[in-house]
């Protein structure tokens, strides 16, 4: 794979929102003497959710449930797969849930548990994405699938006239992805990123593979040896969890960027993207269902990924109180605040990105974002 050119932003420009926005909510923090890490209520969130996905494990391996039951926990394994990736993994490994590293570090191992890898994670999201976000060619999660386009600037294929159709499918197979293909294939990469010929550290290469094992002994070896099921029945459960979890991953993690309010710049012909780069986030990305109580307990802040993007050190129980601080300062400055009130408004504007960009007489300007 050829290595990619490195793309800069201006900064030069635009400086002063930046540093009001962060001035605004470094003291929101001081004045109200509040740490930016974990509080108790994201902790009880912690542990509640954990109890979920582990609580429905156990119960299912205990045996003494009937094939019903156990198929029904294995949906709330998914719910609770993607409850800690949101709000528990995430933080973590932007260190953000604590100020103490080897918190984070613990913490980030939920990750794995779940079957994904977190070092992996930290180049591909906490850098590629964090950085290059909705630019075509760099920025790695608008690269689902070769029949979903998620940017107007990449190639046109047949298949994506229906891609309004087959992208919640492929969106449902995340998981199962990262738990088998994806982990590897970047481990491979000699060029990841910003990183060209990257050597992985040998403890990074165990820790996968460590890992990885231990989630398929546990997720598939030892329900065949202490179940009393066949391996279709193994199957089925597995799939189901992953399809759950895939599927409200993906949705959530989409409605954050490509819906029809978002732009996806271009650099220049000196791979310079003409503003400060706190602007190109704000102009890249959105929210959703803020108001949404139960919702915003359950992705962890994923619904406040302006806050997030701008402040990703900040735990996420903090979105909700800091994301009036940056709308206001957002307005002052004549910059967009991307937002749909609720949940389903988010869905339908992505639906419609979609379609809009598996037409092919469609073309993409700023003015159409």
């Amino acid at each position: 794979m050829p290595a990619i050119e490195k793309v800069t932003f201006n900064n030069r420009t635009s400086r002063e929102f930046g540093k009001t926005v962060k001035q605004r909510v470094d003291q929101y923090f001081e004045v109200n003497g509040i740490s930016k890490n974990a509080n108790s209520a994201m902790v009880v969130k912690t542990i509640l959710l954990l109890t979920l996905y582990l609580g429905a494990y156990a119960l299912i391996i205990s045996g003494q449930l009937s094939l019903g039951a156990m198929w029904f926990l294995t949906f709330v394994m998914g719910i609770g797969m993607a409850g800690i990736g949101f709000s528990v993994s995430h933080d973590a490994l932007h260190g953000a849930y604590s100020s103490n590293k080897h918190i984070n570090r613990a913490l980030g191992f939920t990750f794995d548990m779940l079957g994904a890898n977190g070092y992996i994670w930290k180049i591909t999201h906490n850098i590629i994405h964090h950085t290059y976000t909705n630019i075509h060619g760099h920025d790695e999660d608008l690269e689902v699938a070769a029949f979903i386009r998620l940017s107007p600037h990449s190639e046109y294929k047949m298949v994506h006239r229906v891609q309004h159709i087959l992208a919640f499918f492929a969106y449902s197979l995340a998981t199962f992805f990262w738990v088998f293909i994806k982990d590897y294939v970047n481990f491979l990469k000699p060029n990841i990123g910003p990183y060209n010929n990257k050597n992985h550290p040998i403890s990074e290469w165990v820790i996968l593979f460590v890992t990885k094992g231990a989630y398929y002994t546990f997720m598939l070896v030892l329900p065949l040896l202490l179940l009393d099921i066949t391996w279709v029945h193994l199957l089925i459960g597995f799939t189901t969890l992953h399809l759950t979890a895939g599927l409200i991953l993906g949705i959530i993690f989409q409605l954050a960027h490509v819906v029809e309010e978002t732009d996806h710049p271009q650099p220049d012909e000196e791979n310079m993207i003409d503003e400060h780069w706190m602007i190109h986030e704000m102009v890249t990305t959105n929210n959703f269902a803020r108001d949404n109580k139960a919702l915003c307990w359950f992705v962890g802040g994923l619904n406040f990924q302006i806050e997030h993007h701008l402040f990703p050190k900040v735990c996420s129980i903090h979105y909700p109180a800091i994301s009036p601080i940056v709308e206001q300062t957002a307005r002052e400055f004549n910059i967009p605040y991307n937002h749909h009130d609720t949940f389903f408004e988010a869905v339908a504007s992505h639906y419609r990105t979609l379609k809009k960009f598996g037409d092919p007489e469609f073309e993409y300007s700023e003015a159409t974002a």
